[in-house]
Formats: C-alpha cells, structure tokens, sequence
C-alpha cells in the first residue's frame, strides 16, 4: 500500500505541475492556479483517507 500511494501523489504532482506549465504559458494563469489547487485537493483527499484508515486501525487494535 505505501509505495503505491506514493507513486500515485508523485504522479498527481508532475501531471499538475505540466499542465500548469502549459496553461502558464498559454496565458491562462487563473486557469493553471486552479489546477493546481485541485491537485493539491485530490493530495489531501488522498492523505486524509490514509488518516481516517490510521485511527480505524488504532481503534480496532486498542478495542475503542
């Protein structure tokens, strides 16, 4: 689970880091700043699922 999650962030991060670079320079900047607040959206989804499993696996093992 942990190395693919990491390739998977790697990923989000260099497919929006591209298409901001892109849309930078086709002069659409609001365009680009919102991408890559959506990257990092879809980052936080994906490290706060990670937390809510972390808490559900402290739960089960001190029987909360």
């Amino acid at each position: 689970m942990g190395v693919e999650i990491i390739f998977k962030i790697a990923a989000i991060g260099i497919l929006t880091a591209m298409i901001n670079t892109i849309l930078k320079k086709a002069d659409k900047d609001e365009i680009a700043t919102l991408t890559t607040i959506a990257g990092l959206i879809l980052v936080l989804l994906i490290v706060l699922d990670m937390l809510v499993q972390l808490f559900d696996t402290i739960r089960a093992l001190f029987g909360i």
